[in-house]
């Protein structure tokens, strides 16, 4: 299957630092790809760069074949839609109102006719039905990150890239937003994630993008992408990856278990 959304060759400098090194990606509908690493591995600036939000230093980035460039604005807004990690509102807008601005690329098309049904089923994914006229500003940073989930949602596109969207969430939440996307994604669309939860990119994920320092150290499904030696060398923590039930599972290893720390307590 041809990819929707593909980066060859992608180097992206910030003066004389460079954030990618050599990054090739590729995304094809119907899969969900988690772009994990740590701080500062060039995650979220793939995402960026993979959006068009900014330009690469060398190398390509393509949508459905076209340099991304070439794309105009309104028509990548009816394309692909992105949550990034900076999306408050600083205006009293009410969470309706914000959801609503999900539909402004379909304003005066055929697809304005789904505005009604497109916002009702961001609000029931996104669970904000209970304060929707309240102020965004009122919010609690759970509350705002599942209105501007809605909002993506709402804007109906094929394509999906977030950063981080589950970073502010309570456990449940969470796990509804990675699932509502796995489901978009088995629906014939394209997601791409960043995470820092490496468990919920195992369980989610249908392939996983290993960045460490601006390169791709692995790639694939998450079975075949994790590993402990691998994950503890590019995280500098050591790390559990474990397969229970086909499964992957990955935790930290910490020094002082609780049997121990108990253990201490009573003596």
């Amino acid at each position: 299957m041809s990819a929707v959304l593909e980066a060859r060759g992608l180097h992206v400098r910030y003066g004389e630092r460079e954030v990618l090194a050599g990054v090739d990606v590729a995304i094809v509908p119907g899969e969900l790809v988690a772009l994990v690493g740590p701080n500062g591995a060039g995650k979220s600036t793939l995402l960026h760069a993979l959006s068009g939000d900014i330009d690469p230093s060398s190398g390509t980035v393509e949508l459905d074949g076209r340099p991304l460039g070439t794309v105009r604005a309104l028509d990548l807004a009816r394309r692909r839609a992105v949550l990034t990690q900076s999306n408050e509102v600083s205006f009293p807008f009410t969470t309706l109102e914000v959801v609503e601005m999900g539909r402004a690329p379909w304003r005066g098309r055929p697809e304005s006719d789904e505005d009604d049904a497109r916002i009702a089923a961001a609000v029931e994914e996104a669970e904000i039905g209970t304060f929707l006229e309240r102020r965004v500003t009122e919010l609690s940073g759970g509350e705002r990150a599942r209105v501007a989930f809605a909002r993506v949602r709402a804007q109906a596109c094929e394509v999906i890239l977030l950063d981080e969207p589950t970073v502010s969430l309570d456990i449940r939440h969470q796990e509804r937003v990675l699932l509502r996307l796995a489901e978009h994604a088995r629906s014939g669309g394209a997601v791409i994630v960043v995470l820092h939860d490496l468990d919920l990119a195992a369980a989610y994920a249908d392939r996983v993008v290993v960045l460490d320092g601006g390169r791709v150290r692995a790639a694939g499904p998450p079975s075949e992408a994790f590993s402990s030696e691998l994950l503890s060398d590019v995280y500098r923590h050591p790390l559990s990856v474990r397969v229970v039930d086909g499964d992957v599972h990955v935790r930290p290893l910490r020094p002082v278990s609780r049997s121990r720390k108990e253990h201490s307590a009573h003596a």
